[in-house]
């Protein structure tokens, strides 16, 4: 698979676009982002949620492993471009999407949370000269 491959799937879904983030492209749907591209246009990243991120290193550990650190605790999976077939990857691709999108509209209809006290203002003391 070529990065120009993973692109084209990436911005075949609904209101994907591409975008930059920490000096290389993204792809984003609904501003947040679901797949990079590394520099060097070898390896690329879907978002995945954990328990699809398992299997697909599980069942294509020469294509996916998790990012280092904390990202990959998040389900932030490497690809490497030169191992993958279009076929797996726009499956993971696809699941990082409707994951952000998933995640996104719950957000927008989460209700916002009303303050547990009121303060009441107080009254100002007046300064002496």
């Amino acid at each position: 698979m070529t990065a120009e491959q993973f692109r084209r799937i990436a911005l075949g879904l609904t209101d994907a676009v591409e975008g930059a983030h920490m000096g290389h492209p993204d792809f984003r749907v609904t501003g947040g982002i679901f797949a990079t591209l590394h520099t060097g246009d070898k390896y690329g990243m879907v978002k995945l949620p954990p328990e699809e991120q398992e299997r697909f290193v599980r069942d294509y550990p020469d294509v996916f492993t998790p990012e280092s650190g904390a990202w990959g605790r998040q389900g932030c999976t490497r690809v490497v471009l030169a191992a993958a077939d279009e076929d797996t990857v726009g499956e993971a691709i696809t699941l990082a999407w409707q994951q952000m999108m998933k995640t996104r509209a719950a957000r927008a209809v989460k209700p916002k949370r009303k303050p547990s006290t009121v303060r009441q203002a107080r009254p100002r003391r007046k300064r002496s000269p």
